[in-house]
Formats: C-alpha cells, structure tokens, sequence
C-alpha cells in the first residue's frame, strides 16, 4: 500500500517532463528536489526519472550554474513568491528561472538513475552539463583552499536553519509587507518569519542587481554543499569510467574537497560552516554537519566521531534525524528547518552509515518508514511524535521512500526495484513522456 502511495503522490505531482514538489505550495521545478525525486522515481520509472533530470538542465546557464528554481510559464507569476517577475532572468533555453543554485546532489542522482536502468546514451548527454555544473561552482564560489560557497540560505536547502541566525542578523531586512504565500497553505508557526523572509528578498535583491556575480551580506562555506560537491566529483568518476572517459582528475577532486572539508570546516565532533568574510567557524547543532558521511575518503576517526555525536547530540538510535540537535536551544520540532525531521536529509545520512554502521542505517531506514506510515507523505516531521508538517503530498518524501523500501524492504522483508515497479501496477510508466527535455 506504501508503495502505491508513494508512485500516486509522484503521478499527481507530473507536469509532463518533471515533478512539482507540491501542488499547492511550491508550483514549480526546484533544483535539488527534482534530483531527490529522480532518484525515487528510477525504482518505479526510470524513463520518468531521466526526463526528470534532462528538464532540470534544459535550463542551465551558460556559466554552467543550475539555478534552484524552473518556472513554468503556465502557472500565474504571483502563484509563488519570489517569482520570475522579480529574479528577471532567462536560461539560454527561453526558460524564466531563479539565479541562485541549490546543493549539487545532482551527480549522485544520475549515477543512481543509471544504476535502475542503465543507459549509455543518458549519460553521455548528461555528463558535461554536470561537469559544468561543477566548473560554476569552482570558478564562480571557490575559495582559494578548495571549498565552495553559498551566497543565500536558500542556497543551503535547509534556508530557515539556526546555523544562519548569526550572519543572517546582519543582513538589513528589505522593505516590510512581502508577499508570502506560504502562510496561506501552511500554518505561519511551522515558517520562517516575516523579517526572516525580508532578510531573505533582500539578499536575494542585491545578488540580482549584482547580474548575479558577487556576494553580498551572506557568504559562507555550507558542509551539506561541500560535501554534495565532492560527492558529486565521485559520482562523475563513475560516470566518466561508464563513458569510456579519464575519471581521475574526478577522483582527485573529490579527496582534495574531503581533505579541504576537513582541514577548514570540522570541529568537536560535526562539520560546521564557515563565514568566508569574517574566516570564522558558525558553530552551531545543524544535522547539516553529518551529511559529510557520505565522502569515501572521509578518514575513519572523523566518521567515527560523527557518528557519536548522530547518536548523542541527534539521538538517532530514536530511529529519526532531527535537523537540529533537539538538546540546542534554537531548536524547534515543528518550525521549518529548525528541528523536524525531513526525509531528503536523513536519506543523505542514511547513505553514508550504509556501509559504515548498517545498524544505524536500519534504524533511520526504519524511522522513515515509520513517519510516512504515520503521517503520510508529508513535507517533514516532528522528530519525536511522527506529527507531519509542512505540505502534504511532498514529492521528495514519496520518491526516497521508494528507494529506501528498494534497498532496506519493507516491515523486514526485503525488497527490490523490480518489486516495487511490480506494485505500482497501474500507476506506473505513462506515453506523455518525450525525449525532447534536452535536444
């Protein structure tokens, strides 16, 4: 039934070559959602999981940055806010877009997609925009030690976390009265606040007017970016080997990364980001600081350590991820990146305790499960009751539980793609699908 429930929700969300996070909230293509979506997808439609990724990058910048936001045309520009009418800026494609990015999960997720269903010929089309993905974020954000940085916190994709408190309190707020719309399909106690959000416009206002080169008040080395960075550079040196192509200098990229993430952002136990202005550690209790398990090179007495505290700072053997360490004082279990738990990001963990504590990976295999069983597909959740939050039939929530049930099974019986596309049954592959995302 879970698994029914899951590929209804992503039917639901189709627009036609891509998955709206949700419907009534967020009414277009986001960046590192669709790549989330992707990987989920690939156990029930690898042909829609491909289209998912080929539309993403149709609207790639020249400059090789993916911006975090597709807008469709069709939806009224004042649907969602900030809307193309004030980003004012097109993809070679035609397409109206954002101008910030989001992090690069994206690599991961085609490797992944590849692996359901492989497909030579998806690769070789998708492999130079990733690899000019990451040229952008080299170039355009890298610091002269390796690491890269971000100039938004919507650029983190945990914008409303306590780890931007303190450089966001220097930001001056844009002028009061914002449009939100988020606060009439979701309670304002679960969403940032309204001068969180003036911060937000302003910060996206002046990168705008910048033509979108320079960083303004907010610029700071993100862990969860880093490491999807260097995560990215290994699943390029996958991708490059199944091309036929040289993926060395992907996998000295990626130890240089890991060592530099080590060197510049890890103390006492949990990454950290770092502000690049001031050269100083943002010590904080974000969950975003165990996401760097997921680097192979990471040495074993860092993963260790991270693990210890997932256990004591995060107290996973709970079974779920809170966002923010639930012993912090900034924490809150039902407000928006600030406590609950989210799918996506105990996913990423999951991922890097997979081969290094399975047991624990079980357990948040099980915890996801668990809350989606409870509250259904649902945007995040309350790390201690399962109470779902946010949105309701959220895309990245039914997609991940798809590949967690593909790996881990399902009430501990395993289980496998084949099974899950098997049990989609009706729900599954559709002939709107075209080839065209990226011709």
């Amino acid at each position: 039934m879970i698994v029914r429930e899951a590929v209804r929700v992503l039917v639901a969300n189709w627009d036609g070559s891509y998955t709206v996070p949700s419907r009534r909230l967020y009414p277009h293509q986001w960046s590192w959602d669709s790549a989330f979506v992707a990987i989920g997808s690939a156990r029930w439609s690898p042909r829609r999981a491909r289209s998912e990724l080929l539309s993403l990058f149709g609207s790639q910048w020249r400059d090789g940055r993916v911006p975090h936001i597709a807008f469709n045309p069709e939806v009224p520009d004042g649907a969602y806010y900030p809307g193309p009418g004030f980003w004012d800026v097109r993809a070679p494609s035609g397409s109206a877009t954002s101008g910030i990015v989001q992090p690069p999960v994206h690599a991961l997720a085609a490797w992944r997609v590849h692996l359901a269903e492989p497909d030579s010929r998806f690769l070789r089309r998708i492999y130079p925009r990733l690899v000019a993905q990451q040229h952008f974020l080299r170039t355009a954000r890298g610091s002269e030690h390796g690491l890269v940085h971000i100039v938004h916190p919507w650029e983190s994709g945990m914008d409303n976390s306590p780890a931007w408190d303190a450089p966001l309190a220097s930001v001056q707020p844009g002028p009061a009265g914002v449009t939100r719309r988020d606060v009439a399909h979701v309670s304002a106690d679960e969403r940032p606040t309204d001068l969180d959000y003036e911060r937000y416009t302003a910060l996206a206002r002046a990168y705008r007017d910048t033509g979108y080169r320079r960083a303004g008040a907010f610029c700071v080395e993100d862990p969860l970016f880093n490491a999807a960075y260097g995560v990215a550079e290994v699943s390029l040196a996958k991708i490059a080997k199944a091309c036929g192509l040289d993926p060395e200098p992907h996998h000295r990229a990626a130890a240089a990364i890991t060592a530099a993430m080590v060197e510049h952002l890890y103390d006492d136990g949990l990454f950290h980001a770092r502000d690049v202005r001031t050269g100083i550690l943002l010590r904080s209790h974000s969950a975003a600081g165990l996401v760097p398990l997921l680097l192979p090179d990471l040495p074993r007495d860092l993963a260790n350590a991270l693990i210890g505290s997932a256990l004591d700072r995060f107290e996973i053997r709970e079974g779920t991820l809170p966002s923010y360490a639930p012993g912090a004082p900034e924490f809150d279990p039902a407000r928006y990146w600030r406590g609950p738990s989210w799918i996506n990001l105990t996913w990423l963990v999951w991922q890097g305790l997979r081969h290094r504590r399975p047991d624990l990976a079980d357990l948040l295999a099980d915890g996801m499960i668990a809350a989606v069983s409870q509250s259904g597909f649902r945007e995040y959740f309350d790390p201690f009751t399962l109470r779902g939050h946010g949105c309701g039939d959220f895309s990245w929530s039914a997609a991940l539980i798809l590949d967690v049930i593909a790996e881990h099974g399902l009430n501990g019986v395993p289980a496998t793609g084949g099974q899950i596309r098997q049990e989609a049954g009706s729900l599954g592959e559709q002939g709107e699908i075209g080839d065209h995302v990226l011709a």
